[in-house]
């Protein structure tokens, strides 16, 4: 992998190039990272997946990236979507996790507001990386019971989750850094929300047209759109591994 920016460019190692960023966490809410895979016209799935677009570059940013988090937050939908399971850290980097204070694995944050869940699959059969459930407070009280059999439930907003919130309670939990890897929908409430501080973006070089969502699908932004600053870039075979900050300026206040 090459580095392009900053200088001086050359060859770099992904996880030591994600793990040395600086994420200063806000005083009441984690420091939120959006990661995904796009085509060069922006496309986020192929028949409904992201795996069609990644390729090495994009597994071995998506492996670095999660190893910074200690929450991993994605919807329901989602997860059943990309056949999500416990979080699966090399020792090497579980070695670095501790060495930085963080759990042996990043825990997964399931967002849903029907608590549709399969309870018996994989994803909630870690012991060591005990998954999360983030609700809103009139969600099924029996799915919320049985769900907080195997996880652990957070409770946040009414009529849908409220993400500021279970943001917070995830503060409150020791999370300095919560990583949303999606879907769109999920990522255009954080974003309309002023919740994101980083984007990650793996560019594919291919072209897919279609119907896809683009990387965040929501509601219009308050002030049209969230000024962001590229601060590396990375290329392996014509993938580009984008690192974006979020400019915050006078009238767009911390999250």
């Amino acid at each position: 992998m090459r580095q392009l920016l900053p200088d001086p460019p050359g060859e770099v190692d992904p996880v030591a190039a994600y793990a040395a960023d600086d994420r200063p966490a806000p005083a009441h809410r984690p420091w939120v990272l959006v990661n995904m895979v796009a085509s060069a016209d922006g496309a986020t799935a192929v028949d409904g997946r992201s795996g069609a677009l990644g390729g090495s570059a994009d597994r071995a940013a998506f492996s670095a990236i999660r190893a910074v988090a200690d929450v991993i937050l994605v919807a329901a939908g989602t997860a059943r979507a990309e056949g999500y399971g416990p979080p699966r850290t090399p020792p090497a980097l579980q070695s670095l996790r501790a060495a930085r204070g963080q759990s042996a694995k990043p825990r997964i944050a399931l967002v849903t507001r029907r608590v549709d869940l399969d309870l018996s699959s994989e994803l909630f059969g870690d012991p060591d990386s005990r998954c999360l459930v983030v609700v809103p407070e009139d969600a099924p009280a029996d799915r919320v019971a049985a769900a907080a059999e195997r996880a652990d439930v957070v409770v946040a907003g009414t009529g849908g989750v409220d993400l500021a919130g279970a943001l917070g309670r995830l503060r409150e939990a020791g999370a300095s850094v919560v990583l949303a890897e999606g879907g769109p929908s999920l990522l255009g409430q954080l974003v309309a929300a002023d919740l994101v501080d980083e984007l990650c973006l793996t560019l594919s070089p291919a072209l897919v047209a279609g119907e896809s969502a683009r990387v965040t699908h929501g509601p219009d932004l308050p002030d049209g759109l969230a000024p962001l600053r590229l601060v590396r870039v990375i290329e392996d075979g014509g993938v580009l591994l984008l690192r974006y900050v979020v400019e915050r300026g006078p009238r767009r206040p911390d999250g």
